[in-house]
């Protein structure tokens, strides 16, 4: 009697209840007790697609004349992929299976098996022409591509139905088929576990998430719409020079979608063009960059083991696309201070947000030493250049009484002005513009209460007025703002006032 052993994927895309009505299976289908175990798991959680699909292939069984048998492995398994190997070489029976690591590992062990995979309803080369950016899909939601580039997209939906659960989990199993043809050369599974899963299927990055992670199932493919070198952005030549002679600590910084990635790739290859060694880290490994660049995976190692194989291999530059979390900071800071070249790319909403994140992490004195340059992108472009020094002075927003101390210039690299200055006062780090940001204080504009408060204020609202009166802190504010004060400024300012001992009025401003 012919014996198939299904594994998780091929029940819950319904591959394999379809193979069996299709092919008029007579045989037996043994179910290996723990995708049942997994299945209910996700049914707790509130995920009732997988345990339905099971129980139309077991109506199926039912209906085609094949048996079907929950089974466990003796002596338990590591894990789903090893079980089902087990159980097809103690009862000779298949694997069936639409996992591309599943079939290559019997392939390679001569475990019999059987791929079973949608003919093609999704193509991805046709669908990504023209300004496409990214396909979204999601169940219960019509399919939408992103159209445009970096600052001026739209959606736009390819049609009006919603899509199923069932029209998905197809579309991931041919995914994963194409995977399985170019497993190793072309692509590779970046990311497997619980309910995520990230690809590199050639040129495309593609995210599947399931629930209980999303509250539906998901499938996010994404592809560079252009491949750009550094020519390409019309440099000023002291910026190009800048780059090869004096910046080693970079920062690549912009809101999401804003060409930051494409840059750093153009930024990498010109540093690689030079005669020198340029690596990066990534997660997921999605920089479309020459085989000279050795791309190392962010999720696939420590970051332990990330900073010990830099160190040793000593590369001229390292790009770290998509700095998040403490871990991300600290390795490009040990990095830096090692004397690697380093080039961050780091979400932020204007420059010196991104200097700001890195700063909260580092001694004042030791900012510059870590990031020398600050590059901005707005739609596609690069729109600031900031760069860095340390000098020691007496700083905007303390008196003359104050000792001098270590300060950070922040400078516009194309005009030398000053724009910004960064000092430690008692246990915090200010950030001053050196031009008030369209506001003034009246009446006790040399208390340093009203100094910092300035210096909170100027960097999100323009217009203000702000006056100390006797103990008491009175902040005028533009009616356009006040949602911004509320939401950036209002904890900071109540808590100067509260250390400070003083009293606090807020008001709108009247227009006069």
């Amino acid at each position: 009697m012919q014996v198939l052993i299904p594994d998780e994927l091929v029940i819950t895309s319904r591959l394999m209840e379809r193979w069996v009505l299709e092919n008029g299976f007579g045989g037996k289908v043994l179910v290996y007790s723990g995708i049942l175990r997994s299945l209910e798991e996700k049914l707790r959680r509130g995920d009732e697609a997988g345990i339905n699909a099971f129980k139309s292939l077991r109506e199926a069984c039912e209906r085609a004349g094949a048996a079907m048998e929950i089974v466990d492995v003796e002596g338990g398994a590591a894990d789903l992929r090893t079980a089902l190997r087990t159980l097809a070489v103690n009862s000779g029976g298949e694997v069936v299976t639409s996992d591309p690591v599943t079939a290559r590992l019997c392939e390679a062990l001569s475990i019999r098996f059987r791929y079973l995979a949608p003919s093609k309803i999704l193509d991805l080369e046709k669908i990504f022409q023209g300004s496409v950016m990214s396909l979204h899909l999601k169940e219960s939601v019509p399919p939408r591509v992103k159209k445009g580039v970096p600052g001026a997209w739209r959606f736009e939906e390819l049609s009006s139905r919603p899509m199923s659960r069932e029209e998905l989990e197809l579309i991931i199993a041919q995914i994963m088929m194409d995977v399985y043809s170019t497993l190793g050369r072309e692509s590779f599974i970046e990311v497997e576990k619980g309910d995520t899963m990230i690809v590199q299927l050639r040129d495309f990055r593609i995210v599947i998430t399931r629930p209980p992670l999303s509250d539906g199932l998901e499938v996010t493919v994404v592809r560079p719409i252009v491949r750009k070198s550094l020519e390409d952005y019309d440099l000023h030549p002291s910026l190009m020079a800048r780059l090869v002679e004096k910046a080693e600590g970079i920062l690549v910084a912009g809101p999401p979608g804003m060409g930051k990635s494409t840059f750093a790739q153009a930024l990498a290859e010109y540093y690689r063009s030079l005669g020198m060694v340029v690596k990066t880290i990534e997660s997921p490994r999605d920089l479309q960059v020459s085989s000279e660049i050795t791309q190392y995976s962010k999720s696939a190692a420590t970051h332990g083991e990330l900073y010990d194989v830099l160190l040793l291999s000593r590369p001229d530059y390292t790009v770290f696309d998509e700095m998040r979390d403490t871990d991300d900071f600290k390795i490009f800071i040990d990095l830096r201070l090692a004397g690697i070249g380093m080039v961050g790319v780091i979400h932020a909403t204007t420059p010196i947000d991104a200097i700001q994140r890195i700063a909260q992490r580092l001694d004042i004195g030791v900012i510059p030493s870590v990031i020398d340059t600050v590059i901005f992108m707005d739609k596609g472009a690069v729109s600031k250049i900031y760069t860095l020094e340390v000098v020691v002075k007496v700083p905007r927003g303390l008196r003359k009484a104050d000792l001098a101390r270590p300060t950070v210039l922040v400078k516009d690299f194309l005009t030398g002005n000053i724009e910004y200055e960064l000092y430690v006062f008692g246990e915090r780090t200010f950030i001053v513009p050196a031009v008030e940001g369209g506001g003034r204080a009246e009446g006790g504009a040399d208390n340093k209460v009203a100094d910092i408060a300035s210096s909170i204020l100027g960097k999100h609202i323009r217009g203000y007025r702000l006056r100390v009166v006797g103990d008491q802190l009175r902040i005028e504010i533009p009616p356009e703002y006040m949602k911004v004060y509320v939401r950036k400024c209002q904890k900071r300012i109540y808590r100067l006032c509260r250390e400070m001992n003083m009293a606090l009025d807020v008001v709108v401003l009247n227009g006069e």
